[in-house]
């Protein structure tokens, strides 16, 4: 869909659908201090649904930038997607794998560094693509910069969730192997399975239960990441919801 851009003099950007000649459909945005105030049923969803400012692919950090900053995006090959606010379950998944990461390297005394979202991840070093990888591992300072990480992480980890799952494992597979990225785990706590792709030593994907404890390629296996915990916590929550439930409160 074509879209393009005219000024009303109202101090607002006005964009129409010229795509079918007898039927245009205008959008006004609000600019507000250099953002665009984009209204949330125009903001790309998975699959893939059309912003009206630029055609998707077309996108880059400046537009990323222009975003209001409450609104969490990522930006790959030029398009965006919106993400979700994470749920408990997620949150789990995230700081339970990130403080075992950090209290191995700890442990080792290494010099990698462990982050995890929210945090900016220039993949590729160009203007084309951001992403917000749930967990990180950098042992490159040369890649860490302030604002954000550039260039390929080492480890990256997704907790999936409904909204993410998809891209997860489908496009960001691809764009991590070819970014470079050493290895790749999508943890999937409802389906209670973690898939590792090995890039670095282009092995198959490996597949695991929960039920044992995951090694980690980039440390030679010596690093295992249990589940245990994180399961005790969903259980736990569970049960608190049923009994929520059963009292008639949700």
């Amino acid at each position: 869909m074509s879209r393009q851009r005219t000024h009303d003099g109202s101090g607002q950007k006005s964009f129409f659908d010229s795509e079918h000649h007898n039927e245009q459909k205008s959008f006004n945005y609000e600019e507000r201090d250099g953002r665009l105030d984009i209204p949330e049923k125009d903001v790309l969803r998975e699959p893939e649904v059309q912003y009206n400012y630029h055609r998707q692919g077309e996108y880059t950090l400046e537009d990323y930038y222009a975003l209001p900053d409450d609104q969490r995006v990522e930006l790959i090959d030029g398009v965006f997607y919106v993400m979700e606010a994470p749920t408990v379950t997620h949150q789990y998944g995230l700081s339970d794998v990130w403080l075992q990461l950090y209290n191995y390297i700890d442990a080792q005394n290494g010099t990698c560094q462990v982050f995890h979202a929210p945090l900016d991840v220039q993949l590729d070093c160009d203007d084309r693509t951001m992403v917000e990888p749930d967990i990180l591992v950098v042992c490159d300072w040369n890649k860490i910069f302030n604002r954000c990480i550039y260039g390929a992480p080492d480890l990256v980890m997704e907790v999936l969730s409904p909204s993410t799952s998809r891209k997860d494992q489908t496009i960001k597979v691809r764009k991590y192997q070819n970014a470079g990225v050493r290895e790749y785990w999508t943890i999937d706590i409802k389906k209670e399975r973690v898939v590792v792709y090995d890039f670095a030593n282009d092995r198959a994907p490996s597949i695991y239960g929960i039920d044992q404890p995951v090694p980690v390629q980039i440390f030679d296996g010596k690093c295992r990441i249990s589940f245990d915990r994180i399961y005790e916590k969903v259980r736990r929550l569970q049960e608190a919801e049923q009994r929520r439930a059963d009292r008639g409160q949700l």
